[in-house]
């Protein structure tokens, strides 16, 4: 049963989009909550965009007489969540704003929306969690008038929250054992995941030390029994594998063994986290990736370094295999990855990013240049760059915006190059909040111009090795975002590398391609970065 839970656990708060190829604008999207299935097995609730693009309505399925229907009488996006144990409620968050989630508690059988959080001044990020057995109430993840999420109850008969955790790092995630008596919990600390268990009867908490601090949990299912938990987790010389702990004797098998080709551990490198000042004396982590070389001969010589930019831009850097490998790659080619959390990355409390692309955010990035430079072990002259989505965004800006700094080779993944173009032609559900995220682009026209990449595009020196990487079928960032910069580039002379997956959406949802894109671009920047 474990197993099962967790292979459904996958699916849950993920994105699936279809797209018809070259039909963008006729995306379909459909999003899963915390619990998809109601209890007495009758029911599957989901939110899509179907019935109006710039809406996800919250809908359950009849799956006896296979028929659906909508609960959610207003527009906006909502997140359905887990059934109440009877299976006639459904909790639910909405995206007001991108700092804004409201609650609602939806009444399948009376087609009745109850909000539970009115709107206050404060934002605040309200993720709702699983019920209590009795269904007086449910938990919720919650930063409500804090820094970062804590675990609150809200209670029905008294129509309130009531603190229960209130840690000075995220909650991420919430379990409860079917009796109600356990809760199973995991923190995002400095990018590991904590993950502990409180008794819900006598309030002792205690943390799971042989499996917290290893790596990231994307996620914890406990058994019907009450006696272990699943757990989904990656670490940084492992993609996910699926362990079981004994709640009693803490004891941990691990059930899988990811596929490496064979690649033993030793040949992996375990991230090392480095905290620099930026301008304002903002402490800014970041996760080191030294060269095997320098590691295994102690030497005196110099390696080329990549600087890596997440993608989100609230994402996180964090201790996993990251990008199938893609940083255990160039450290085994000599070449070190430093990969920041620059301010508005999860981890850091509310975020410090919204609209303000290119901003402090770009200068934090110059200083984690400057700490990489200021090592004795970085060869300056072999220096790189590289990111996805707002990752290559930033990408695109540091080799345009931070030009003085002496850049030998870039890889910018489906990264927007003008802010102006790419908040129009955002996905319909996406616009209402594109304002807020990075600015209104009738109104705000050329703060948009004055950061976007495109603007600075005569700055990029001849010396640096550009590789572009684009899917021509995303709806969330255009392949005009990728054509603008690139017919520049070529109409002034400057050398690019411009490579289309014609079958692609957003990302890469097929694996093939998604490994000839990463071994492109690390291929890419070990060349370039070599001796």
């Amino acid at each position: 049963m474990i197993l099962l839970a967790l292979c459904v656990l996958g699916h849950t708060r993920h994105f699936v989009s279809l797209a018809n190829h070259g039909q963008v604008s006729n995306t379909l999207r459909y999003e899963w909550g915390g619990e998809c299935f109601s209890h007495d097995g009758k029911f599957i609730t989901y939110s899509p965009n179907e019935s109006n693009p710039m809406n996800m309505l919250a809908y359950v399925r009849d799956l006896a007489n296979d028929e659906e229907f909508c609960v959610t009488d207003k527009p906006g996006w909502y997140i359905p969540g887990y059934w109440s144990p009877d299976s006639m409620k459904i909790n639910c968050s909405q995206l007001v704003t991108l700092t804004d989630y409201t609650i609602w508690l939806l009444d399948i059988h009376r087609n009745e929306m109850i909000q539970v959080i009115p709107p206050i001044e404060e934002k605040s990020r309200n993720i709702v969690g699983p019920w209590l057995p009795d269904g007086q109430g449910f938990y919720v993840i919650t930063d409500l008038k804090r820094e970062y999420s804590g675990l609150a109850f809200y209670d029905i008969s008294k129509s309130k929250l009531e603190w229960i955790l209130t840690p000075e790092h995220d909650i991420e995630s919430v379990e409860l054992s079917k009796d109600g008596k356990v809760l199973v919990l995991t923190e995002n600390v400095n990018g590991y995941s904590n993950i502990f268990i409180k008794n819900t009867q006598n309030g002792e908490v205690q943390e799971i030390p042989e499996i917290s601090k290893k790596g990231v949990i994307g996620g914890a299912k406990i058994s019907s029994d009450g006696k272990r938990i699943g757990v989904i987790m990656t670490t940084p010389s492992s993609p996910s594998n699926i362990y079981v702990v004994d709640m009693q004797t803490k004891r941990v098998d691990r059930l899988t063994e990811s596929l490496l080709g064979n690649i033993p551990d030793r040949k992996t490198i375990q991230p090392e986290l480095i905290k620099y000042k930026s301008f304002d004396g903002l402490e800014i982590e970041a996760l080191l990736y030294s060269a095997r070389q320098s590691i295994d001969n102690n030497s005196d010589d110099k390696f080329g370094a990549v600087l890596s930019i997440h993608g989100g831009p609230t994402a996180q850097e964090r201790s996993t295999y990251a990008y199938a490998g893609f940083y255990q790659y160039l450290v085994n080619n000599g070449i070190a990855v430093l990969a920041p959390n620059f301010r508005g990355s999860t981890g850091y409390g509310k975020k410090k990013i919204y609209h303000d692309w290119g901003g402090n955010e770009l200068k934090d990035l110059e200083y984690a240049i400057k700490w990489m430079i200021s090592q004795n072990w970085v060869d300056n002259n072999r220096i790189g760059v590289s990111g996805a989505s707002f990752g290559g965004f930033a990408t695109l800006s540091c080799i345009t915006r931070l030009s003085h700094h002496n850049w030998k080779a870039a890889v910018d993944i489906v990264g927007p190059s003008n802010l102006v173009t790419f908040a129009k032609s955002v996905p319909e559900h996406w616009k209402r909040f594109i304002g807020e995220l990075v600015g209104d682009p009738e109104k705000e026209e050329g703060f948009l111009k004055e950061r976007s990449p495109i603007t600075y595009v005569d700055k990029i020196k001849s010396t640096v090795n550009l590789l572009i990487i684009q899917g021509a079928n995303d709806p969330r960032v255009v392949k005009n975002e990728s054509d603008q910069i690139v017919e520049r580039l070529r109409n002034k002379g400057t050398g690019v590398e411009y490579m289309i997956f014609d079958d692609e959406g957003p990302g890469f949802t097929k694996y093939s391609n998604l490994i000839k894109a990463l071994k492109k671009s690390a291929e890419f920047l070990a060349n370039s970065l070599s001796l």
